[in-house]
């Protein structure tokens, strides 16, 4: 893009306008293409968060299956990747606004999509609320604060506050906002991760490959700890599809939207890896952390390491928080606003009403701020609803991954012919089949009851929430009838339904 060449940048906008419009969206008074290439990979990057990942199950995973764990990042680095090829090659075809929702209505049909947005909006709002929750207590650190059940939720509360101002200030400050969060999580990340690996290792690499003795008398031995463990490769790698929930703030976006979301995992791939790789090779004592005896592990080192300069270090972290929140809210709100845009939700009209001063879809950014702050307030008082709603909020997020990724594999076979500037060719089916049973088989491993120690509707609690958000959601789809509103084409991937242009 040659941006001093105002013919250049006039045609790439004829050109984005008139692929918008073939797929039956008009272009007139909509969202800005403000977005650079690298503000859309750094708001990917901030939605992945390996800050948010790595530091949220670190003790858990490390608790379960001692200094090995650390592999899980490896394998679903590679397992997403797979995933992402498939994204890529769809959104080329298909970019437009809202991501696992408008792919899934022109790759399968109208109920398949509703399903995917339903489960999808309410994973982002559990994660949402996971996320500002986890920021709360990093927050503390910087002042040296010790919190309660009130303070979090208070600290948790603000944090939602200030992410909602930055998207409501538009397309542009959004990115800015990623790119500073982009910055914040490559210091918190390969920063504090390379300081760590040179002057804070406690072990040779061999301790990568020795689980200590830890996990070997859990239910299916280590193989089922280190599956357990496994969460925490899990819950690093999503974020990718949120470059293609901007589709329409980015110029050219099937080119630059596929090669977005590959930047975005080579970026927190390594980033990931190289944090929680340090991270165990820095852990002095396995059996404490193990124990329960050091609940923190990740904050003594940090400690121990930084000293007068930790407080520095927290807010570095709180800002990666910070931006991942505004990244997971920018593309909760895109979502809401594309459902809402073809009259599939409750109060449609109100819901896909567009702020045409910024830019922005206003009260679906409402709705991506109260209802995650319902979920934090609600945990004053059922501790066990934001419990569910957090576990919900991984295993919803890969379901409706392998929704899309089950859904390109069907339109394939009945004669999808992928038109995008981003094609995987000979490697579609490979790619799309991998892609597919990797997901399955994390979701399996996601939703798997194991032992909590607090009886069995704790260790089912995620299997009976997914079911009853699934359920509520087919329920109200078939009563409603929401899936039959609109005329936003459906399921014309194979070519067997003509594009209809409202």
């Amino acid at each position: 893009m040659d941006t001093a060449n105002p013919t250049v940048e006039h045609t790439d906008h004829d050109e984005d306008a008139a692929h918008l419009a073939s797929l039956g969206y008009s272009y007139d008074t909509t969202f800005k293409r403000e977005m650079s290439f690298w503000g859309n990979v750094s708001l990917g990057f901030t939605y992945l968060s390996p800050i948010a990942g790595v530091y949220s199950m670190f003790a858990i995973s490390l608790g379960q299956a001692g200094p090995p764990m650390a592999w899980a990042l490896v394998i679903a680095l590679v397992g997403q990747f797979f995933v992402a090829l498939v994204f890529g090659e769809v959104v080329s075809n298909y970019p437009v606004a809202g991501g696992v929702y408008p792919w899934s209505r022109r790759l399968w049909g109208r109920k398949w999509a509703w399903m995917n947005g339903w489960i999808y909006v309410v994973a982002l709002i559990g994660t949402i609320a996971a996320v500002a929750y986890g920021a709360a207590p990093f927050v503390a650190s910087v002042f040296g604060a010790e919190l309660d059940a009130g303070g979090t939720v208070l600290i948790a509360l603000g944090t939602l506050v200030i992410a909602t101002i930055l998207n409501f200030m538009g397309t542009r400050v959004l990115g800015m906002a990623a790119t500073v969060g982009l910055i914040a999580e490559l210091v918190g990340s390969v920063v504090i991760g390379g300081y760590l690996l040179l002057f804070g290792r406690q072990h040779d690499w061999s301790i990568l490959f020795d689980n200590q003795g830890i996990g070997n008398d859990a239910p299916g031995g280590y193989l089922g700890a280190f599956a357990a463990a496994a969460l925490i490769g899990m819950f690093a790698y999503y974020g990718f599809e949120a470059n293609g929930d901007v589709a329409e703030e980015i110029k050219n976006p099937s080119m630059r939207v596929p090669k977005a979301m590959r930047m975005t995992l080579y970026i927190g791939g390594f980033a990931a890896n190289l944090l929680v790789f340090s991270l165990v090779l820095a852990v002095p004592d396995f059996g404490a952390v193990a124990s329960g005896e050091v609940t923190d592990p990740i904050g003594v080192l940090l400690h121990n390491a930084f000293g007068p300069i930790f407080p520095l270090v927290m807010l570095v972290i709180v800002v990666a928080f910070l931006s991942c929140i505004t990244s997971l809210q920018a593309a909760a709100s895109r979502l809401v606003y594309s459902m809402a845009r073809d009259h599939f939700l409750p109060a449609s009209h109100v819901l896909s009403r567009f702020n045409e001063r910024r830019h922005v879809p206003h009260n679906a950014l409402l709705v991506a701020g109260l209802f995650p702050a319902a979920v934090v307030v609600l945990s004053l008082f059922l501790e066990d609803a934001l419990t569910a709603m957090v576990g919900f909020g991984t295993v919803g997020i890969y379901a409706g991954f392998q929704m899309v990724v089950l859904a390109a594999l069907r339109a394939r076979i009945l004669g999808w012919k992928p038109a995008g500037k981003f094609q995987l060719g000979f490697w579609a089916y490979p790619v799309n089949i991998v892609a597919l049973v990797w997901g399955l088989a994390a979701v399996v491993n996601i939703i798997w009851p194991r032992p909590t120690g607090g009886g069995w509707a704790e260790d089912y609690l995620l299997i009976m929430t997914t079911v009853g958000v699934v359920a509520v959601g087919w329920i109200y789809m078939l009563v409603s009838k929401a899936y039959a509103r609109g005329d936003a084409p459906a399921g014309d991937a194979s070519g067997a339904i003509k594009t209809v242009v409202r």
